[in-house]
């Protein structure tokens, strides 16, 4: 790269402007349908009512919203010695019906969509990635043939009812693998330190993204994690972020394709704000060419989740302020990281104050306070990442400023040096290098 093959074009703040990439800002609304059934209200802040709440989100400033999506939600497991049970679960409801109706809602309120595929009939997570039931008895090359079909049938019939999705993840929170069986049979869990059960997931993966790149070449894919801390007592088997690292170093041994790096970050499992912050930076250095979302965070605004297992009320009070104070400033910490463009609460629509008490009651960090049915101020707070400032913004409002030395790409994030071929923003003038 020869950085010395400059063009220098004076550039206006509006041309700066009109070429700046936009961050997601949103979140995971999708019980929002059947809390509306039970009659929740929803408030502004300030009291006001909130008739939809979705094109109330936009008009806040929010620009995307995630849906989950589960294979058969309401099926019975026919195994009775099986140790979970899900028939029960009103939050586990969410099947390609389900999916079809909030995310026309979602992409009719002009924000993209975000789906999120769990490879299951209900929950999964880290500790549980249970097969669905109707393809518990597959074979590996039959499952991986399902994963491709199934996938390809949800996207189809998706785009059909125009909810074509903007990004897709293709498992949720996958950090050990996915379809690993049932729990009384022989899990295929895939473990930092072993390299059983590795070469069936990268097999399902790419099934998975095959079927996403056929159906939806538009859409972004996410392979979504969430081992972000170096606390070993918050995060088994995360000792230096190791679990993180070996996932992704797996994804390019095995050729996966994908094009956003998925977090979730949780302060009361995750820790401080600086572990997240240390394993973006080690995202960032190891894996340059891709972008870096967190898909799900949450903070309470007034109670303890339950099982937290770090406590951060000395940072962040539970309290309305204290909510939006972690609000404030995980945004501050995400903009120095010029991979990361985008931001997801979870579940940020649960709201207790309902007709119905079949509804969890259990979820502690929404944006909206179950006693009132009022916004928080996080709700608002979250917004404005969409539109935060990065260096490049607060130059094209002040064309006298020349001390910034930084380069920036044309999304508006800072590069120590321009190492590929592009345009890029150094001393407000455009630079071409060759």
């Amino acid at each position: 790269m020869n950085i010395r093959t400059y063009l220098l074009i004076p550039t206006l703040a509006l041309s700066l402007c009109s070429v700046r990439a936009q961050k997601l800002a949103g979140g995971d609304i999708s019980m929002l349908p059947r809390y509306e059934q039970a009659g929740a209200t929803y408030y502004t802040h300030d009291g006001q009512s909130i008739s939809d709440l979705v094109t109330y989100s936009k008009q806040v400033g929010m620009n995307a919203m995630r849906v989950r999506l589960f294979v058969n939600p309401k099926k019975q497991t026919t195994n009775s010695s099986a140790p979970y049970t899900w028939s029960n679960d009103d939050n586990v409801c969410q099947d390609i019906a389900w999916v079809k109706t909030l995310g026309k809602r979602i992409k009719d309120a002009g924000m993209k969509f975000m789906l999120d595929i769990h490879y299951s009939d209900t929950w999964a997570d880290p500790a549980k990635q249970w097969t669905p039931e109707d393809w518990k008895d597959l074979g590996n090359a039959a499952l991986a043939e399902k994963v491709y079909s199934y996938t390809a049938d949800a996207l189809t019939q998706l785009k059909a009812a125009g909810t074509e999705p903007d990004l897709v993840q293709t498992g949720n929170e996958i950090s050990y693998g996915m379809l690993w069986g049932r729990p009384n049979g022989t899990l295929k869990q895939c473990w930092p330190s072993s390299t059983a059960n590795w070469d069936r997931f990268a097999n399902l993966l790419k099934q998975a993204t095959k079927a996403v790149r056929e159906t939806c070449p538009s859409a972004k894919i996410i392979l979504h994690v969430e081992r972000v801390s170096t606390n070993t007592s918050l995060q088994k088997d995360n000792a230096n972020y190791n679990a993180l690292t070996n996932f992704f170093s797996k994804m390019n041994t095995y050729g996966i394709d994908y094009d956003v790096i998925g977090l979730s970050y949780y302060p009361y499992f995750h820790g401080a704000l600086s572990e997240l912050d240390g394993a973006i930076t080690k995202l960032e250095a190891g894996w340059p060419n891709k972008e870096i979302m967190v898909v799900e965070t949450g903070y309470p605004y007034a109670w303890a989740v339950p099982g937290s297992t770090y406590d951060a009320t000395k940072t962040w009070p539970y309290s309305d302020e204290g909510q939006k104070l972690f609000t404030d400033d995980l945004i501050a910490m995400l903009n120095k990281h010029s991979k990361v463009d985008g931001l997801f609460w979870w579940w940020p629509e649960y709201n207790a104050k309902t007709n119905s008490a079949s509804l969890s009651n259990w979820y502690n960090a929404p944006l909206f306070d179950s006693r009132t049915g009022r916004a928080t101020s996080a709700f608002t707070a979250l917004a404005k990442y969409a539109t935060s400032s990065t260096a490049i913004s607060q130059l094209s409002v002040n064309t006298s400023k020349t001390t910034d030395d930084s380069y920036y790409d044309l999304s508006g994030r800072s590069v120590s040096q321009p190492k590929d071929s592009g345009v890029y923003i150094h001393h407000q003038k455009k630079i071409i290098v060759r």
